[in-house]
């Protein structure tokens, strides 16, 4: 079995045995460029056009690598099989032409160009980065031969600027894919593609041989060079961009930390006093403690007063309570320059009374840890 019956028995084999592939979502398009390399061509070269002393009943005709491109647009389904339909050119230099025994430099270029319908299984992800995949299509391909022939010293074989001839083509498709990253929907592929066309190409041509003629001068003839076959072998390397893949959903923002609860601690005093009993330095001193158990960013003291008196007079009042209990605060170990000292005097009331009430629960200091 030569190369291109394995080729295309693997791509029909492989096809349904596929699974857990890495599937292509709806609208695709790609794109390739590559190298060809186009086999040797078997000839038919009637004898009228044989060259002076090389018999013409057959031969073949080899050429250079060239080069290929290719397009297509597809759908993926989204379970791994995915339809497209291609457009591609390829171009061959001719290399050496050989009747019978005897070989002669080769001359022109064949230019093909065609489009197929391609169908295509992605199979599952081997690493994170890479995607295999298989196909095989059918089409239509011309072959066109731009002054293909051969020429010696004793005269030359040329089909001139002669017209398409077109095929029914066949292709089988290995190919691997590595999706970007950084682009979702867009990957670079690697293929190899073999390409084959059916029946037999006639072009007209003209033999000229050089001293083929009354005198041994010039002469020529007209006639038709047949090739029956045409097999392409390509490496291509393209892109991809698949429309239907989402990019990646952002990352969830990062939910800034909730500001430490703020803990206060009530101190109060006696009716029209600014000292400090017992119980109130009890109390300041649990607060200085656990001022070291927590990061703040500063202490307030608030003093108030009830609404015995002149409003002036509570005022101070308040911010004498305020400032012993700020007093005792540094010296229970909290930085002065932490505390912020405020007096409200009779305002915020934390029982509302009338004026000129004597209220022991208004008459306070707030020390309020932030």
């Amino acid at each position: 079995m030569n190369l291109r019956s394995a080729l295309l028995a693997a791509t029909v084999l492989a096809l349904p045995l596929a699974a857990k592939a890495q599937p292509v979502t709806g609208l695709y398009v790609g794109a390739g460029l590559g190298y060809n390399i186009l086999s040797n061509q078997k000839l038919n070269v009637p004898g009228s056009l044989g060259l002076a002393g090389v018999a013409g009943s057959g031969g073949q005709l080899s050429f250079q690598g060239g080069w290929v491109g290719k397009a297509s647009v597809g759908w993926g389904f989204g379970n791994g099989l995915r339809a497209e339909i291609e457009g591609n050119y390829r171009n061959n230099k001719a290399d050496k032409a050989s009747f019978l025994s005897s070989g002669v430099a080769g001359t022109g270029t064949e230019q093909k160009y065609g489009g197929l319908v391609n169908v295509l299984y992605d199979f599952t992800t081997l690493s994170s980065f890479v995607q295999p995949y298989i196909g095989a299509g059918v089409g239509y391909e011309a072959a066109k031969w731009q002054n293909v022939g051969a020429f010696s010293s004793g005269g030359t074989i040329s089909t001139g600027s002669s017209s398409a001839k077109g095929s029914f083509a066949y292709q089988g498709i290995l190919g691997a894919a590595f999706p970007i990253a950084a682009a979702p929907g867009l990957a670079i592929t690697t293929e190899f593609d073999y390409l084959g066309l059916s029946g037999n190409r006639t072009y007209g041509a003209t033999a000229t041989c050089y001293t083929c003629g009354t005198g041994g001068k010039s002469a020529s003839a007209t006639g038709s060079v047949s090739s029956n076959s045409n097999h392409n072998y390509s490496f291509l390397v393209g892109v991809r961009y698949n429309f239907g893949v989402a990019p990646p959903p952002a990352p969830a923002p990062v939910a800034a930390p909730a500001p430490a609860p703020s803990r206060s601690y009530l101190v109060f005093f006696d009716w029209d006093k600014a000292t400090l009993t017992d119980r109130a330095r009890g109390i300041i001193s649990e607060a200085a403690a656990n001022s070291t158990k927590v990061q703040y960013t500063k202490i307030e003291v608030n003093g108030y007063t009830d609404t015995s008196g002149s409003a002036k007079y509570n005022m101070g009042l308040s911010i004498r309570r305020a400032q012993a209990v700020a007093a005792e605060l540094v010296k229970d170990g909290v930085p002065k320059t932490a505390i912020a000292i405020q007096g409200f005097g009779q305002t915020h009331l934390l029982v509302p009374t009338a004026d000129g009430v004597r209220e022991p629960q208004n008459r306070r200091v707030e020390i309020i840890i932030r």
